[in-house]
Order: C-alpha cells, then structure tokens, then sequence
C-alpha cells in the first residue's frame, strides 16, 4: 500500500478520521474496481476495444454504419459479465451505504456499465453511463431490463419494433440530465469525495473531483496507481479497492 503522509497520520486512519468526521459522504467509481472482479476494462493501450478501433463500436455513428458489429461487440461483452461477480471492494461499498452512512447520506457515483455495483446490493446508484443490462428502443425509446440473457443479432422492440441498442452512453453522447444532475448535487453537498479506480481522465465525469474540491470536500483516492486525480487528494490510498475499502470499513466499524 502506498504510505503518504499527512499530518504525521498514516493514510488509511487519515481517511478512516475523515470519514467518521462526514455527514455526507460521495463515491466517484471506474474500472478499476471492476477489473479486480475479473472484468476487462477493453480500452487497452493501444487505444482498441477487443481489437477495435473505438470510432467502429462505441459510437452512435458505428451503429448507424454496422449495427451487426456493435450488437456483437455488446453481446460478447455481456456474454463475459456472466463469468464475473461483485468483489470484495463493492461489497465494502454497500456496508458503507447500509450500516455506516444514512441512506440519503450516501451516493455512489460510477462510471461502469457492466451493473456489478447494482448486483452487490447498492441502492442510492447513479449510472453515468448506462448499464449494458438494459436496452433502450431507438424509435420509441422504451427502456428495458434484459439482464445478460441472450439477445438476437439485431434485437428489436416488442412495442414498436424498432431497433433496440444497449442502454449506454457512447463516445459522442451527452450524459442523462437527470443522472447527471443529482450526481452534480451530491458532489456539491458531500462533505467527504471518494474517488475509486479510475483514472480521472474521462470528462465529464473526473470535473466532478475537481467541483468537490473546490465546495470544500476532503476527497480520497483509492487506486492500483497514481492518476490525475492523485495531486488534488487530500489522502491517496494506491492498492486494490478489494483490499483497501474492506479495511477502511473495519476501522469505521471498530470506532463505531
């Protein structure tokens, strides 16, 4: 674990203090999490999703041009999550919602489509980009759950018959108002800012380590490695979440 120093306390107590100190608490999560779950986060280095260019499956122009190629990108996608489970880390997150913070005190922000927070048993969730889950109509934009059942090549709408799509924000696409909207409060009124596994580089969703920031939020970082939002962290926490959020719970627990 990463030992940086502030105040000449050890960081985990350093944000276990700051976290006994909160009303409010919110958690800004990415991939990271996710991949210690077993969950590839698909944009490696080379800037590809399982070998393709971005422009040709995360775009709502490539599934204009090739909806054939996208539905079997998404597909395979689902298709993995079936050989994953919520981890250590996201179980941590859900007694820090349920037995540690009150209900409305506590939101969790993430950035994952792939609905494993959900599935360990978090309630106050906000979505940023949609859930792979779920299916939207293109023409009449029914919202469905699908779950990780299988799909048709080209699935379509049981209402209108138009072509459903994943329910997810694509490369190109604004975020929901209304998501973004309650995740933009809970930023401004939290007293303590989470930040875990994720690189900090996607907007517009890392400007919301910056608001809190600037409101006045201690923030806390936990991740495998340094990121951009590293030098704004009040306490930087470098590790697996799966290992770290399960230990900054037992010290709540212990002052409890």
């Amino acid at each position: 674990m990463h030992e940086r120093f502030d105040d000449g306390e050890r960081p985990l107590e350093q944000a276990a203090m700051f976290l006994r100190n909160a009303r409010r608490l919110a958690v800004l999560t990415g991939a990271g999490i996710s991949a210690e779950s077993g969950v590839p986060t698909f944009r490696g280095a080379d800037g590809l999703w399982e070998g393709h260019r971005i422009e040709e499956v995360a775009t709502p122009e490539a599934f204009q041009h090739n909806p054939k190629l996208v539905w079997r990108f998404y597909n395979q996608r689902r298709t993995n999550l079936k050989k994953v489970a919520p981890n250590p880390g996201h179980l941590a997150l859900v007694e820090l919602e349920t037995a540690i913070f009150q209900p409305d005190d506590f939101t969790l922000i993430t950035q994952n489509v792939d609905g494993l927070h959900r599935e360990a048993g978090s309630r106050r969730l906000l979505e940023l980009h949609g859930n792979i889950r779920r299916v939207r109509c293109t023409q009449c934009h029914d919202r469905l759950e699908v779950g990780l059942e299988q799909l048709a090549e080209l699935p379509s709408c049981s209402k209108c018959r138009g072509l459903l799509r994943p329910d997810i924000v694509w490369f190109h696409e604004a975020l929901p108002d209304d998501v973004w909207e309650e995740a933009a409060l809970a930023t401004a009124m939290c007293d303590v800012f989470m930040v875990v596994g994720t690189s900090a580089v996607v907007y517009p969703a890392a400007g919301l380590i910056h608001a809190a920031k600037r409101a006045g939020s201690k923030v806390i970082e936990i991740n495998i490695a340094r990121s951009d939002a590293t030098d704004i962290a009040d306490v930087c926490l470098l590790g697996p979440s799966g290992a770290i959020l399960p230990a900054l719970v037992r010290r709540l627990r212990e002052a409890a």
